[in-house]
């Protein structure tokens, strides 16, 4: 690396955009050194600007694909370049299937921009408002089959009792699995309408480790009770805005699924908590918001279907035999409603799920810099 860090070409009026960016992006000089990071590449290297300026690209940036000369020739064409479905990553962090992007910058000879888009984020950047339209399609659905069906049921439910004290215990069974299956019925349509249920989050500052210790506790009572769970906190992260009962109910799902994968056998799961300043998420008004808190639910277990793991958040998209795919959606339903991000990430072996949520004192000014435009209309 140059012990001299070479000038950003971007003037002083471009900074700002730059910085907005909401995908990683790196200026790569015409010796192939980085020139420039914005703060999005900051958080996907794990390294800062400065600690980044005159390295060689391609030590810093692996993809897992012949890459350089192609480079070169949109570089000496001047042309752009895409190349889609590469696994890139860095000596930091684990590689991701991704989009990469290529152009040469305007007005700077020579100087290249390279933009990379994980598929996690190209795929799912509409991910919060087509949650909240499958949510308001699950209310109508709801509403029906509770009218239409829990009410038959409960009769069918009280029939199938009455039969039951008449019967000789070896036609029980029968009754018993009338009985086991209307309630299991029930039970689904119960989790319908708990996702069709639009309440919004009554927010407020919310200490994440007080609902991480609560769902722990919790789990270790009942479903959870055959895992091993480990804490591994930030002591110092700062209070998050949101809903405490909401945030307690997506921890405790999200355990619940880790316990339910492990089986009979159990296994361990992490529950880490630690602050990512860079990470921000590009609202759907346009305006970017600051998630730094981060919660990850880490287990040992089998890791999800590789037929599903892009689509694990869908309603009714379930790996287990009997699940209703409607718990994750509600996870995901949950988090957009906090202004949050939901992410997952697995292989056999490592399965995390990783919720990022904005602090509560950036919460405060944003509240107070909308209000006098709230006034105004």
């Amino acid at each position: 690396m140059s012990s001299d860090a070479p000038l950003s070409p971007l003037g002083d009026g471009e900074r700002a955009l730059w910085a907005s960016l909401p995908i990683p992006a790196i200026l790569v000089g015409a010796d192939d050194t980085i020139v420039d990071i914005n703060a999005a590449a900051e958080g996907f290297l794990n390294a800062s600007a400065k600690g980044v300026f005159g390295a060689p690209v391609w030590d810093m940036v692996a993809v897992d694909a012949p890459l350089e000369d192609a480079f070169a020739r949109a570089r000496s064409t001047q042309t752009a370049l895409f190349v889609n479905d590469v696994d890139v990553g860095s000596g930091q962090r684990a590689p991701q299937q991704s989009q990469l992007q290529i152009a040469p910058l305007t007005g700077a000879e020579g100087v290249m921009i390279l933009m990379i888009s994980p598929r996690e984020l190209a795929g799912r950047m509409t991910q919060n408002q087509s949650v909240k339209s499958a949510a308001k399609s699950a209310i109508g659905m709801a509403e029906m089959l509770a009218h239409e069906i829990k009410n038959p049921l409960a009769g069918i439910t009280g029939a199938a009792q009455l039969l039951g004290m008449n019967l000789p215990p070896q036609d029980l069974e029968l009754t018993d699995l009338i009985v086991a299956e209307s309630r299991r019925i029930v039970k689904l349509l119960e989790q319908v309408e708990q996702f069709g249920n639009l309440t919004v989050p009554e927010r407020g500052e919310v200490n994440l480790h007080d609902v991480l210790d609560r769902a722990r506790r919790s789990a270790l009572l009942g479903f959870g009770a055959q895992m091993k769970i480990v804490e591994d906190y930030d002591p110092s992260l700062p209070l998050a805005w949101g809903d405490k009962d909401q945030l307690l109910q997506v921890v405790l799902n999200l355990i619940k699924n880790a316990s339910e994968a492990a089986g009979d056998g159990g296994g361990t799961i992490r529950l880490h908590s630690y602050y990512e300043h860079s990470f921000r998420l590009r609202r759907a008004d346009g305006q970017g918001i600051a998630l730094p808190l981060q919660i990850e639910v880490i287990d040992d277990g089998p890791g999800l279907p590789e037929s599903i793991a892009a689509d694990v958040f869908d309603p009714f998209v379930s790996g287990r035999e009997n699940g209703t795919g409607l718990g994750l959606a509600l996870v995901s339903k949950i988090i957009s409603e906090h202004d949050g991000w939901i992410s997952v990430t697995s292989v056999p072996g490592h399965t995390v799920f990783r919720i990022s949520l904005p602090r509560a004192d950036a919460s405060d000014r944003q509240n107070k810099a909308d209000k006098p435009r709230e006034e105004e209309s």
